[in-house]
């Protein structure tokens, strides 16, 4: 008998708190079956058979260890509510002769309750949902999912290692929290609220500070690299920036409200300011965590939407051509019309067998990487590259651009076309660190025939010269003199009438004739892409991205949810005896939900409020980063981005609207 007693006592603690228990047990269920779903998901058999099946494996698997991270913080976050709950409870448990070993020893059942209710149907559910995960994650990829059904037991055996992890942890922390309380405090929990706290400037200064200094990282950056150096930074000073805001200005706008007569003796907000005054600091800091979690929501729902959407418009800008075909040279006396000639006659022999080429361009580049200042390119080693400033430099020959081009220049000796990637280039000449000047004839043009696919998001100028091997020998002189390396290569793009297997198959086997055609022409060897043999990649890495930012979006917000549920019905008990009090002299149930709705209104939409402010100045950044996976649609991105803020907006809305009735069924019921 002695034996079931706590375990007994910790199911009635857990029954008789169910409006506070029953979200977290469902919240726990949710988070182990989204953990396991996403590790099957990483290592399942099934990833063989679907297209860019190992690059899902690897977007599945970061997810799995995003989501295991955000439940340790996010269970920690909510259990702390459960706890200053209950610590009346247990208070009463102390006085009435139980020792802290004994409360331990029931908060260890509850600990085991919890776990294992969270263990075995969150298991159970993710085990049912994992079939209908993989083939949503098919239709994402648009791909074939098997029918097999499968459990897989490692992913059960770390999921379970996980949770009983977590839960152990949190069972140490709640001994912790009510060891070193005397019965006294724990019994006062409830009833003890916040001192009246004061509006700190220098928090608020300093919120304002960072939060305008990552504002304007994000609208300046011009560099798609340097955008994803800077990208954590910045979401780590918006992060820091929302707490003290949210903190400072919360205790600022009570206090400010409070100063004005006319709103604040009113009694539709006397009561809810006055309340919410002395509660704001842990107010605050909740505010901020919705605030977070809703702009991770926007933020990953429409940059992974528009790269779905978009997945073409980035396939087609990685391969303007189905194929792509480059040849590296070590010395320039490779780089030959006579070699030149021989390995494009090997591609068209070889592509005459096999279905013919319809169009194509080529043409020879030397790169070199630097960084471009006032006319100047300043020529830069391998080991101090800055991709926030660094440009690529290339030199292209002025016959190759009129042949591909269809235009008929003729350039004197000492003159250049000159394009840039990201910029215009406004100068009348340009200059070589240690090299030629050129005097810039025209400024404005396409250079597709070079453009390097892989570079894209990078900054890039290029030079048309009347002779190419004069100019590329000048500029070996000069990264001679600097110590720095240059690139010498040769690219064909050709397109062909063959359907997507076929080109499938011609890239295989393409790449097997190649080493022989190369052989003898360039020994710096060769490189060959297409857009058929990539698309299985980026419609698998694209639709995984999408895949994962639903789930992830799914976790964020049920997250939010429970924040805000705790958040209401924490300041429900805290709030009942105040409004027992107003019943007694005369508020009415209709003066309540009035009451009510003054609260909420005046704090409960901040947080979606500042969400699609951090989205808003977040666009530059996001754009660019976009821009390094190769898509450059600003429409898209803003219309995927409208329409989430749109959705989650409704969505908040029906939160706010269940919420608030269950703490006005609290503080209602305080004169029954």
């Amino acid at each position: 008998m002695k034996a079931l007693f706590y375990p007994r006592l910790a199911w009635t603690g857990i029954k008789n708190n169910r409006r506070l228990y029953l979200p977290y047990i469902l919240t726990c269920i949710g988070m182990v079956a989204m953990f396991y779903i996403m590790l099957s998901l990483s290592t399942g058999e099934f990833l063989d058979k679907m297209r860019g099946g190992t690059t899902l494996g690897s977007v599945l698997g970061l997810g799995a260890g995003v989501i295991g991270f955000f439940a340790v913080l996010f269970l920690f976050y909510t259990n702390s509510f459960l706890i200053r709950r209950r610590k009346k409870e247990f208070g009463l448990y102390n006085i009435l002769g139980m020792g802290k070993r004994n409360i331990a020893r029931v908060l260890f059942s509850e600990t085991l309750i919890l776990a294992a209710v969270s263990l075995v149907f969150g298991l159970i559910l993710g085990v049912a949902l994992s079939k209908l995960a993989e083939l949503g994650l098919a239709f994402f990829v648009e791909s074939d999912a098997g029918y097999n059904f499968t459990v897989y037991p490692t992913a059960m055996g770390y999921t379970v290692l996980l949770f009983v992890c977590i839960f152990l942890l949190l069972f140490f922390k709640s001994v912790g929290q009510v060891g070193l309380s005397n019965p006294v405090e724990l019994l006062r929990s409830e009833s003890v609220g916040e001192k009246p706290p004061k509006a700190n400037w220098v928090f608020g200064v300093l919120g304002i500070v960072i939060l305008a200094a990552a504002y304007y990282i994000s609208v300046t950056i011009e560099q798609p690299v340097a955008a994803l150096g800077w990208f954590f930074i910045a979401v780590l000073m918006v992060i820091a920036a929302t707490y003290l805001l949210f903190i400072a200005g919360s205790v600022l706008l009570c206090r400010i409200l409070q100063k004005n007569k006319r709103y604040y003796y009113k009694p539709d907000h006397f009561v809810s300011v006055s309340s919410m005054v002395y509660r704001m600091k842990r107010n605050g800091a909740g505010l901020a965590s919705i605030c977070i979690l809703i702009t991770m929501v926007l933020v990953m729902i429409a940059s992974t939407s528009c790269l779905y959407f978009g997945k073409e418009d980035v396939l087609r800008s990685r391969y303007p051509h189905d194929f792509n075909f480059t040849v590296d040279f070590d010395t320039l006396d490779e780089v030959t019309q006579e070699n030149i000639d021989k390995t494009k006659a090997g591609i068209d022999a070889f592509m005459d067998k096999n279905g013919g080429i319809s169009f194509g361009i080529c043409g020879k580049s030397d790169r070199v990487t630097g960084e471009l200042r006032d006319g100047v390119f300043y020529m830069m080693g391998d080991d101090v590259y800055d991709p926030e400033h660094s440009t690529f430099l290339y030199i292209i020959d002025l016959a190759d651009y009129n042949r591909n081009t269809g235009s008929s220049y003729r350039l004197n000796d000492g003159e250049a076309l000159v394009f840039a990637s990201s910029r215009t280039y406004d100068h009348d000449t340009i200059r070589i660190e240690g090299g030629r000047e050129y005097k810039v004839v025209k400024s404005d043009g396409s250079i597709d025939f070079v453009r390097d696919t892989e570079m894209l998001g990078f900054s890039a100028v290029y030079i048309v010269v009347p002779d190419f091997y004069s100019s590329a020998e000048d500029l070996l002189q000069a990264t001679e003199k600097q110590g720095v390396s240059h690139w010498l290569q040769w690219r064909y793009q050709f397109d062909s009438p063959a359907d997507h297997d076929k080109q499938v198959k011609i890239t295989s086997e393409l790449f097997s004739a190649a080493a022989e055609i190369t052989a003898e022409t360039a020994s710096g060897g060769f490189g060959l892409g297409s857009m058929a043999s990539a698309r299985d990649d980026f419609y698998g890495s694209f639709g995984g991205l999408f895949f994962l930012g639903i789930m992830l979006s799914i976790v964020f917000i049920l997250a939010a949810v429970l924040i805000i549920y705790y958040k209401q019905i924490s300041e429900g008990y805290e709030d009942q005896s105040r409004f027992e009090i107003m019943q007694k002299v005369g508020m009415t149930k209709k003066d309540i939900r009035k009451s009510i709705n003054s609260q909420m209104l005046t704090v409960f939409f901040l947080p979606l409020l500042f969400a699609i402010v951090h989205l808003g100045f977040a666009f530059p950044m996001i754009n660019k980063l976009l821009l390094l996976f190769g898509l450059d649609n600003l429409g898209l991105l803003l219309l995927t981005a409208a329409i989430s803020a749109l959705v989650f907006a409704l969505f908040y809305i029906i939160v706010y609207r269940v919420t608030s009735n269950a703490y006005y069924s609290i503080v209602s019921g305080a004169k029954e």
